[in-house]
């Protein structure tokens, strides 16, 4: 007599594992997401890096040269300089930012009458887009019209070229990056002090401590690791910065204002010349994945645990 474990052994249905024909694949759940990175990422990268060993006009016939483009980019001095004017730019552009953003921070955190209506004044200027906010700092630049130099000379101070000197017109375009920037660094600066204890506020007033040194011992420890964000994520925006040079300046007067994003632009869409382009994308994404292993060694070394 057949018993019951053997009749629901022959009746059972034949497993995934005894056909091989019903072996589970999960390739086709990941073979879109394969196919886009592959297509979107991978291959312009492939062709970038290999495009950087020719030397190709658009229109013209495409060179193996080897590592001569970037050997000619270590000597190229435009190159050069559009380097350090990057970095002047992206020093300004994120020190001044996180310095107003973290006083903001610290006045908005107080409670006074108004005190909502004034916030949403001050983060006004992330809604607007870079392009249309540099057309309207370009109408306050201008030397005989602008509003910067009436107001300049309303309190006894002489004009300023601004952007149409070689002298200013980094710092200028750097204005505007603080102006536009600013309340971004606010906001994050603002959620590290909502979470700061009372207490130790308590205590340091029990002690007679001053604001300042309140602030110095206690609260900007305590919104480093905030602060350390922000300029992360402000570094890294403001090297890439493009809009805002190329609608005020376009890297003028001469190439007094070109950062490596402009220079990059300039040989590729300007004078065609997609193997210097080509080199110069592959150099710029050297430098930003050093820059942010750099700044998040930073972020680590700043966080509470490490104190």
């Amino acid at each position: 007599m057949t018993s019951l474990a053997e009749m629901a052994v022959r009746s059972a249905p034949v497993t995934a594992q005894a056909d091989p024909l019903r072996k589970p694949s999960y390739i086709w759940f990941i073979l879109p997401a394969l196919v886009a990175t592959v297509a979107i990422i991978v291959f312009p990268w492939i062709f970038t890096i290999w495009m950087s060993f020719h030397e190709w006009k658009i229109g013209g016939a495409k060179t193996w040269v080897g590592l001569r483009n970037y050997i000619d980019l270590a000597s190229n001095q435009r190159f050069l300089e559009s380097m350090w004017h990057t970095a002047y730019f992206t020093v300004l552009a994120v020190l001044l930012p996180l310095v107003a953003g973290t006083f903001a921070a610290v006045i908005f955190n107080r409670r006074f009458p108004l005190r909502g209506l004034l916030r949403t004044i001050f983060i006004m200027p992330m809604m607007a887009t870079p392009v249309a906010i540099a057309l309207v700092w370009t109408m306050m630049f201008h030397p005989q019209l602008g509003v910067l130099n009436y107001l300049l000379s309303v309190v006894g101070i002489p004009p300023s070229e601004w952007v149409f000197a070689r002298s200013t017109v980094i710092p200028s375009l750097a204005l505007v990056e603080v102006w536009l920037w600013t309340p971004f660094v606010m906001i994050i600066v603002l959620g590290g002090l909502a979470a700061v204890p009372e207490e130790p506020y308590e205590s340091a007033r029990l002690d007679g401590a001053t604001q300042w040194q309140m602030f110095r011992y206690i609260t900007f420890p305590l919104v480093l690791p905030f602060i350390a964000v922000a300029g992360v994520m402000r570094t890294i925006d403001a090297v890439k910065a493009f809009e805002v040079i190329y609608v005020i300046s376009s890297g003028g007067p001469g190439t007094a204002s070109e950062t490596i994003n402009l220079y990059l632009y300039s040989q590729a869409f300007a004078y065609y010349n997609v193997g210097t382009a080509s080199t110069v994308v592959v150099v710029f994404f050297a430098i930003i994945l050093l820059l942010s292993v750099a700044l998040l060694w930073v972020r680590e070394r700043s966080k509470w645990y490490n104190k």
